[in-house]
């Protein structure tokens, strides 16, 4: 690989313009700034290292899709151009859209979450190529531009274009480098059922005089709550854990291997104990592999300074459900619906706000495997291999839905300050990162990557 190592030393400073101009771009899908000559440039930098492009429209922002190369096989890259609004901006120590360098760290909204894994992928890619003339497979980049609105057209645009996805495998969006600098592999997310009730009593709010005799929607709401879980957490929605997948002896073993600081992180929190005294290994098992219900957010009545006797005629709430293998979105709506009605709370208002299916590669994957051993090759360190993330993206939607194996890799470090002021990447890890990359494409086409 000496050979393309070379010219990612001598074209380090090409690498870091295309993402000086990337980061420099806003793009914001949630206020609709910046997303059309984002996915301009993202377009033209495609075409700049010979790949052949489309942008596809959606209903929403288009996907923009770049194809190079040939062979038997087929990797493909899935990235987002779009970020997260820059607020507050009074915090951050340089402007959000500056793309400053202070100390070898560049700072820039969107630069870890997931401009600088895009423009890794691109130096990758002409790296490999101005080295060895051609790539040894097809290469397919798959970059959205509503992955942090929740990818609302990202599974109509896959089923519309199974052509364009097919692939062998996918290296997903983004990962990172631990506090002791060990790269971090990703073979999986949480899927997401994310709903909003609404208890309704009266029509209008009133003193709160009324209460011994008018029902207060803000109790009707509690009520109907808790009947959602227990005292240990457990959820009580029938059936919610029928499709719960158990860990393989694979998994198992990346749970024992996996580095989790407990009183660091109880320290960091202000915490006594972890939820039902959870330690060790029963603690990591079930942040990975067992689903939740949680309460995001709940309003009713006066909150304001000061006092204000009234009594609600409405009160809501925003819950999250993250799910795990094999659970489906959808069928657990489902039945929340019907736990409320046979709770006697059929007159709580759900809305279906997001659904998403979780996703993952076993452990044990052909391709799981290629991925760990070429970043241990390259960051000369063992890394930490996370069966699942507690999070959740669109990983099904694009990849396993069709039957292909995704891994996520990056750019990123320990504080990087993903949708926070002042995110950033170290120039180090971005360097490190394309030669990851340039050793996973060396190395793709000889591994058996499909199930």
């Amino acid at each position: 690989m000496e050979d393309v190592l070379q010219i990612i030393e001598e074209r380090k400073e090409v690498y870091l313009d295309w993402l000086v101009k990337l980061c420099r771009q806003p793009s914001i899908a949630a206020q609709n700034v910046g997303m059309e000559e984002t996915a301009n440039l993202v377009e033209e930098l495609l075409q700049e290292i010979g790949a052949e492009t489309q942008q596809v429209p959606t209903e929403g922002h288009p996907v923009v899709y770049g194809e190079i190369g040939a062979g038997e096989k087929t990797l493909s890259f899935y990235n987002h151009y779009d970020v997260q609004p820059p607020e507050p901006l009074d915090e951050w120590d340089s402007d959000p859209f500056a793309a400053e360098i202070r100390d070898g760290t560049l700072y820039a909204r969107g630069v870890s979450d997931n401009k600088g894994n895009i423009a890794a992928r691109l130096a990758a890619v002409d790296a490999y190529v101005r080295a060895r003339g051609s790539l040894p497979e097809r290469v397919k980049f798959i970059i959205e531009g509503e992955e942090e609105i929740g990818s609302p057209h990202l599974d109509d645009f896959a089923q519309a274009n199974q052509a364009l996805i097919d692939a062998d495998a996918c290296i997903w969006e983004a990962g990172y480098t631990d506090p002791q600098g060990r790269p971090e592999v990703y073979l999986g997310v949480k899927g997401i059922l994310y709903v909003e009730l609404t208890a309704h009593k009266a029509n209008v709010d009133l003193h709160s005089m009324w209460a011994p005799i008018v029902p207060n929607a803000a109790w009707h709401l509690l009520r109907a709550l808790q009947t959602l879980k227990d005292h240990q957490e457990r959820v009580l929605i029938d059936g919610f854990y029928d499709r719960v997948a158990e860990p393989s002896a694979s998994d198992l073993e990346a749970l024992r291997r996996m580095p989790f600081n407990e009183e660091g992180r109880r320290t960091q929190l202000g915490l006594d104990a972890f939820i039902n005294d959870l330690t060790g290994q029963p603690l990591l098992r079930q942040h990975l592999f067992q689903p939740t219900c949680n309460i995001c957010g709940i309003w009713s009545g006066y909150t304001g300074e000061g006092l204000k006797t009234v009594l609600p005629h409405e009160a809501s709430v925003k819950l999250d459900f993250r799910l795990v293998p094999d659970q489906d979105p959808h069928e657990l709506f489902d039945r929340l619906v019907k736990h409320l009605e046979r709770e006697g709370f059929s007159d709580v208002e759900i809305k279906l706000l997001a659904a998403e299916h979780p996703a993952r590669t076993p452990t044990d994957h052909p391709f799981a495997r290629l991925v760990a051993d070429t970043a241990q090759e390259v960051y000369e360190k063992e890394p930490v291999v996370y069966p699942i993330t507690p999070g959740t993206g669109p990983m099904y939607a694009l990849c396993q839905q069709f039957g292909v194996p995704a891994v996520s890799i990056g750019v990123g470090n320990a504080n990087s300050r993903n949708h926070a002021p002042n995110e950033n990447i170290h120039l180090t890890d971005f360097y490190r990162g394309i030669a990851h990359l340039v050793t996973i494409l060396d190395r793709f086409s000889a591994v058996e990557a499909s199930e």
